[in-house]
């Protein structure tokens, strides 16, 4: 007898567009198989370009390796405190456990899940209170909604405090007309396959300091002297995206605009089919910020209903994910000082990932609508 396997569906998947075959093809023809080549700088040349505001590009391994390297160009190192979102993958803090560096946490606000300006203030004041002023602050542009940058911006300049921005989730998402990724002192971007746009693995280091950006290459690339022969006078890391990688991300960044439309047009789909359900709520977009809606989430009336979902489903071979828990509630991480506000936890409690592949079809969402809809009747 035979058995049907229901069409898998992706929570996001990797979607190729038309050149990157290619531009991989010429890096084996010319025989640039190595973590430096002509990719590489074009792929660094066309983030910047669509970037735009002066910020230079420096392509590595990942975004987890721009956020490390950030925090070491930023002088992060054994026993400082570094403020964190909360709210977010653990890429976010890791690195800074990697410079001997404390992760203090801060927790969200509701208009855009993201580090409450608030929050943050209340924290720094009572860092420096108990002795220790943060030596940077990680905020993160969630599911690629935009923090409220110009609020965190005059807090980093009223405490002297500089901006790790984080843009893992957010290329192509707009603050006030600006790109995301340029207002903090360093940006980071992440090209892991379930992105935007993928390069398999990898990522890129975000400065408007070109010096800075050089800085960030000679540490990825073992931090090697100017010698004839192999020299350190400090330590380095392996971080450099190679050039059969970049190929791909050249091609990406091609179908890019593309990309950021589809993923919204998925977003409009499930809240035009879905809002009328009893329980269920989105997330809009505050004025002046366009989303690139990376992934759309919604919010449910429980956790009951949140797992009855979710399960429902996996049930149908459809992957779905519950939001970010939060690190302060990380085993990890439960020891370390965090200011919260209950907003995350909520938020993770109530909150689900859906399918927002740009290679989804109308029949892909309109199956997840219904089972949705079948479980919350």
């Amino acid at each position: 007898m035979e058995t049907t396997t229901l069409k898998k569906i992706w929570l996001s998947s990797p979607h190729m567009g038309h050149n990157e075959e290619n531009y991989v093809k010429e890096a084996f023809e010319t025989n640039w198989i190595a973590p430096l080549g002509p990719n590489v700088q074009l792929f660094e040349e066309s983030i910047s370009e669509f970037i735009g505001n002066e910020v230079n590009a420096a392509c590595l391994s990942s975004g987890t390796a721009a956020i490390h390297l950030a925090l070491e160009l930023l002088g992060v190192g054994n026993g400082d405190e570094v403020l964190c979102q909360s709210f977010t993958f653990s890429a976010s803090a890791n690195p800074i456990t990697y410079l001997g560096a404390t992760p203090i946490f801060v927790d969200s606000e509701e208009d855009t899940w993201n580090i409450s300006p608030e929050l943050l203030e209340v924290a720094i004041l009572d860092r420096i209170k108990l002795g220790k002023t943060p030596k940077a602050i990680v905020a993160v542009h969630l599911y690629g909604m935009p923090y409220k940058a110009q609020e965190i911006q005059d807090i980093s300049k009223k405490y002297n405090i500089p901006v790790v921005e984080d843009s893992a989730e957010a290329l192509g998402s707009i603050y006030k007309g600006i790109k995301c990724g340029s207002f903090g002192d360093f940006g980071i971007l992440s090209f892991n396959g379930n992105k935007i746009i993928t390069t398999s693995g990898g990522g890129a280091l975000l400065s408007k300091d070109k010096e800075a950006k050089e800085k960030a290459i000679f540490l990825a690339t073992q931090a090697r002297d100017n010698a004839p022969h192999y020299q350190h006078s400090t330590v380095g890391y392996n971080y450099r995206m190679s050039n059969v990688l970049a190929g791909i991300g050249r091609g990406q960044m091609e179908v890019l605009e593309d990309r950021v439309l589809a993923r919204r047009k998925n977003f409009e789909y499930y809240k035009n089919h879905l809002s009328d359900v009893s329980g269920i709520q989105f997330l809009d977009e505050p004025k002046g910020c366009l989303s690139n809606r990376w992934l759309t989430c919604i919010l449910t009336q429980s956790f009951e209903d949140r797992e009855r979902i979710r399960l429902a489903l996996l049930e149908e071979n459809i992957e779905s994910r519950p939001l970010w828990k939060p690190m302060h509630l990380q085993p990890v991480f439960q020891e370390n000082p965090s200011y919260v506000n209950g907003v995350s936890e909520h938020l993770f409690d109530k909150g689900l990932c859906l399918p927002s592949g740009s290679n989804l079809d109308e029949d892909d969402l309109e199956r997840i609508c219904n089972i949705i809809k079948n479980e919350l009747k």
